[in-house]
């Protein structure tokens, strides 16, 4: 049970005051829609936004009215084509994305504070005493709507919810699009739910569906009907009496986390997944982790090797040790370690790599941190090379955020060996725009 929160033979007894508290807005169509802006010949039209272009990629994003021809985030390429023969597509600029994003929460925070970004294209606001009014909130979503159309751009739409929990808020916000807005009320809970299906709920998949259904909970209404610690057996744990409480409009306090590893992938393109170009990709990944790594102030003491092969779509995944350091050059020693693995991996698959990735893994703040006292001995005394090595990995950076990406790197670049490693946005993680400069 939650601390304050008591629990009740009627689920519905002794519930704390349950005010609106959370404005959850979801941008439309984000990636579509900027590009609609930016592109005035596009408005009106139906767009997607594909990674590379190929058929064989997946739309990323789909415009308003690209959905009304059963096009959405997913569908393949050449698929979305079929659908729709005047369909535009449009390469992803994830840069470009981010200014948007910038910009956005510069115009939100005009009319209220933004209290957790969410993603790309969500961010949560908590309301104050004088603000949590039904006719207050509503009018403060329009002043919010207007003011992205107006100093944004006029295709930013944006469906709004505004509930007593931010889980409810989200909810909300997906009811109405696009542009739509969508209040749940203490007196609106729990039936206002019933009409949505459990895989609704953030945290329910196929998986959880299935052992709720096997608890005999098939719907949201069986869920709510439960006591708090009957609909947490029916979860499998904790998080089932919370679920409860949150579906109920209880504004429970977050759970804390933290951030536990770095790490890019990236999909290689047909011609590149021998095991040259899957090498070169692999480093140019460790080398923008690192760059990441430096930046946010971390030292990793992991390093991971994945991948995924053209006949498997399980992950292959090996792993290194580091000593506690963020320098560039101590990662790419490890990672050349772990190669001749991969390549056996590959052997024994005989197929290609489509998939490399990176991850820096038990990561650590950087505190406190002194000068070495090794920094002048000689250059190839190994008591210095990792002090030298980090110095020139930062010098890299700075040279790189002033120049722009690759003005230097590390080992062979260009050739035409390797695919362009790009930033790229996601789900639930926004690139600083530094990072377009790794």
């Amino acid at each position: 049970m939650f601390a304050g929160v008591p629990e009740s033979p009627s689920p519905l007894l002794d519930l704390p005051p349950r005010p609106l508290r959370w404005l959850f807005l979801d941008l439309n169509s984000y990636f579509a829609s900027v590009e609609q802006q930016v592109q005035p010949a596009l408005r009106g039209r139906p767009v997607i936004v594909a990674p590379v272009g190929s058929d064989t990629t997946v739309a990323i994003a789909a415009s308003v009215e690209a959905k009304r021809y059963g096009i959405s985030t997913g569908t393949p390429v050449y698929e979305a084509k079929r659908l729709c023969r005047d369909l535009v597509v449009t390469p992803a600029r994830h840069e470009r994305y981010v200014a948007f994003h910038d910009a956005i929460i510069t115009e939100i925070e005009r009319h209220v504070p933004v209290t957790k970004v969410c993603s790309i294209d969500e961010v949560a606001c908590r309301l104050l005493d004088n603000e949590n009014g039904r006719d207050a909130a509503v009018a403060l979503a329009g002043r919010i709507k207007a003011g992205i159309r107006a100093r944004v751009g006029e295709c930013l739409t944006s469906s709004i919810g505004i509930a007593p929990n931010r889980l409810l808020a989200k909810l909300a916000s997906d009811l109405m699009k696009p542009d739509g807005l969508v209040v749940f009320e203490e007196q609106d809970l729990p039936h206002a739910l019933h009409p949505l299906k459990l895989r609704d709920i953030a945290g329910i998949g196929a998986k959880m569906e299935r052992r709720l259904a096997r608890d005999g909970v098939n719907d949201i209404a069986q869920l709510l009907a439960r006591r708090p610690r009957d609909a947490g057996h029916a979860w499998g744990g904790r998080d089932g009496d919370r679920l409860w409480f949150l579906l109920h409009g209880v504004d429970l306090p977050e759970k804390a986390s933290q951030s536990r590893t770095i790490g890019h992938s990236h999909v290689l393109s047909p011609g590149k997944r021998g095991y040259a170009p899957v090498r070169l990709t692999a480093r140019r990944l460790a080398l923008k982790a690192a760059s990441r790594l430096r930046r946010k102030g971390y030292r990793a003491r992991l390093l991971v090797l994945h991948a995924r092969f053209e006949d498997d779509k399980s992950t292959w995944r090996t792993s290194a040790r580091l000593p506690a350091t963020q320098d560039s050059f101590q990662v790419l020693d490890r990672l050349e370690t772990l190669f001749p693995r991969l390549a056996e991996a590959g052997r024994a698959h005989r197929t290609g790599c489509r998939m490399i990735g990176v991850t820096l893994a038990e990561i650590e703040p950087v505190a406190g941190e002194q000068a070495s006292l090794f920094a002048h001995l000689d250059a190839d005394d190994p008591l210095a090379r990792e002090t030298r090595g980090l110095a020139l990995s930062r010098a890299i950076d700075r040279i790189n955020q002033r120049f722009g990406r690759n003005a230097v790197s590390v080992g062979p670049l260009n050739g035409g060996r390797l695919d362009r490693v790009g930033t790229k946005i996601a789900f639930g993680r926004i690139p600083e725009l530094g990072e377009f400069h790794e």
